[in-house]
């Protein structure tokens, strides 16, 4: 990649991706950080290996090493130097550290208080929660702030609101207990799962990273589809879905694998709207791909109250269904422009590549196997973690030297501080939500504006959940929607798992809709397209994603919950034809350039495909059929003339 080309992408994470916007020391203050960060990681690693420690007790070091990391690597403004650390944020830094470790000093005298809290418990809980505001602020951003502090002015407001919405209100000292002081709000699940499950995991994924498992698999894509029609359209695809497995940011991948394969589509002649877009769509998927799916598994898990192996294979046949959506609208598009691929000649070869680095992927089969075989998803990770460094020493030239894995400590520990702050912050939500009974509120107020009825609940369940999940990273986004959107689909008798993956997807959906369509606008600024045309492009690119959760509550045999595996795989394939049809027609080309009646039959055939039931199959498939014959037909008479 030019440098140029680098220091574009960079500047475009850094605008998009508030994680990316960090601090640059160097000399004695780099090696503080840096010294935090290791420090942090094994602690983690400790307590994986030799078992955790009570609940508050993990989750106050955990918060206090992440506050401490967020305060001394973004800084307050962003104009002040990224060299240098401004003596406010130096302040904020001890305090974001000794806040979480007052309850750990006064464990034993906060149990035996049972939740009645001092004058000192007070200042102290107060200035935590608006740390873990500001701490939200700088890395996750402002959407997620502002829904904070509506949900805290709703808390304070209980009695000033209308219908349905009222409750008695709380004190200020009530709600700084409940938050800051009991395992239901800032110490509760999310920051739990962040602190076990989500830290060891996203270590993992720094490591895979450092070994160069993504060139790997952007060779390897290249080696596959490169070939092929658009092949580095596809090529966008096949590497956004392998890198999904384990990134945890939809906007980290379009800059990661787009800042490659956006100047190569860009250069075979898709549109710079167009290309932008197929990474948008593919790197948002990675977030609905299992085993990680952006953190948001275990926190799934642990809401669900099923096992996470559930959760993975839940998301397997959705995530395959979704990529083949947009792997199909970039076939069609590159049919209509008569695209071609890479010359093989100029491609690496697959043979080549699994010789040289295959041994790299190794991590990832086991940790599916280990998953698979019963391990928690804390042991399997660890064991994965140790695996990718010796992995990685197979071959010389991706042998990862000594001071390169104590970076990688370093790196998972920074790595994680967006996930952390944002689990945090969600915990305040929750806190809320359980202590003035709102999510039932909200529930209610849903149905009522839907008349009790299954369809039009689930269509405003599903806007609640793009509204709310807008400019918010993945962990947070389903954290907000489960909490909020979920419960009025449970409560029409949707099974759990089923909502809760509702909102997930619609939630993820939220990072290529406009207008807030953060991955889309990341991939207009590494392409030089317009951010709304990419955002609509991506929008249509990822339609599999606005249909199939219907498709699962109306029918959760896609998510392996019930039926045989005949009924996963009849299911399965006519979803899949049914995808043809509609990319089809959202392209505009089947086997020849698609009329406006084609395209609404299309739709249609589509539709009736991807809805389970056999009736709705066989006229949706007579309908694709005769409209393919056609168009064939149509294409060979053209030529014969």
């Amino acid at each position: 990649m030019k440098e140029s080309e680098a220091k574009r992408a960079e500047d475009v994470l850094k605008e998009f991706d508030k994680e990316s916007d960090t601090m640059e020391y160097t000399g004695f203050m780099a090696k503080i950080v840096a010294a935090i960060a290791i420090a942090f990681s094994v602690f983690q690693l400790y307590t994986a290996t030799f078992g955790v420690l009570d609940a508050q007790l993990q989750r106050g070091i955990h918060l206090g090493f992440g506050l401490a990391l967020v305060y001394l690597l973004y800084p307050t403004c962003k104009s002040w130097s990224r060299h240098k650390i401004h003596p406010l944020d130096l302040v904020l830094a001890v305090l974001g550290a000794a806040a979480p470790a007052y309850i750990i000093y006064e464990f034993q005298n906060l149990v035996l208080r049972a939740g009645t809290v001092s004058d000192v418990d007070l200042v102290v809980g107060a200035v935590g929660i608006l740390l873990v505001i500001e701490a939200t602020r700088r890395v996750v951003g402002l959407p997620m702030v502002c829904v904070v502090l509506v949900f805290l002015g709703y808390a304070f407001a209980g009695p000033y609101m209308p219908g349905v919405l009222a409750h008695r209100g709380l004190t200020l000292s009530q709600l700084v207990s409940h938050l800051y002081f009991t395992t239901e709000g800032i110490f509760g699940i999310p920051l739990g799962v962040s602190s076990t499950f989500i830290f060891l995991f996203i270590l993992f994924g720094a490591y895979l990273e450092s070994t160069g498992l993504g060139k790997f698999f952007i060779d390897l894509a290249n080696a596959i589809a490169g070939w092929a029609s658009g092949g580095p359209a596809k090529v966008a695809v096949l590497s956004s879905g392998l890198m999904g497995t384990v990134s945890g940011s939809s906007v980290a991948n379009v800059v990661g694998t787009g800042s490659l394969t956006i100047p190569m589509m860009k250069k075979l002649g898709y549109h710079k709207n167009f290309a932008g877009a197929v990474e948008a769509a593919a790197s948002t998927g990675g977030q609905l791909m299992p085993p990680v799916m952006g953190a948001a598994a275990f926190l799934m898990a642990e809401f669900v109250g099923v096992p996470y192996i559930d959760i993975v294979k839940a998301a397997v046949v959705p995530a395959l269904l979704y990529f083949a959506g947009v792997w199909l609208g970039v076939h069609f598009e590159a049919k209509r422009k008569n695209l071609k691929g890479i010359p093989r000649d100029q491609l690496p070869k697959i043979l080549t590549l699994l010789k040289e680095r295959g041994h790299l992927a190794l991590p990832l089969i086991l940790i599916v196997y280990l998953l698979v075989s019963g391990y928690t998803p804390m042991r399997a990770a660890l064991v994965a973690i140790v695996l990718s460094i010796v992995c990685s020493a197979l071959r010389k030239s991706t042998r990862m030297k000594p001071i390169e894995i104590v970076r990688g400590l370093e790196k998972g520990a920074r790595n994680v501080l967006g996930v952390l702050v944002a689990c945090a912050a969600a915990g305040i939500i929750i806190g809320v939500v359980t202590k003035t009974g709102v999510g039932l509120k909200l529930a209610s107020g849903l149905l009522e504006l839907s008349g009790g009825m299954l369809l039009p609940t689930m269509f405003f369940t599903m806007i609640t959940a793009i509204i709310l999940g807008m400019g918010v990273p993945t962990t947070a986004n389903y954290v907000i929607t489960s909490t909020i959107a979920a419960p009025a689909l449970v409560q029409m008798g949707v099974p759990v798992l089923a909502a809760h993956m509702f909102v997930f997807y619609f939630g993820i959906i939220a990072d290529v809709t406009p207008p807030v369509a953060l991955a889309a606008y990341a991939g207009a600024g590494i392409s030089g397209g317009n951010a709304l045309k990419t955002g609509v492009n991506a929008s249509k690119l990822a339609i599999a994603a606005f249909i199939i959760p219907y498709i699962f509550v109306l029918s959760p045999v896609i998510l392996m919950m019930e039926g045989t595996a005949v009924d996963l795989l009849l299911s399965t394939v006519t979803a899949l034809i049914g995808m043809v049809a509609l990319s089809s027609a959202l392209i505009g080309y089947l086997a020849d350039n698609c009329r406006a009646p084609e395209r609404i039959l299309l739709v249609v055939g589509g539709l009736l495909m991807i809805k389970p039931g056999l009736l709705t199959d066989v006229i949706g498939i007579a309908i694709f059929a005769i409209i393919l014959l056609f168009q064939q037909r149509r294409k060979h008479q053209i030529q014969t003339v």
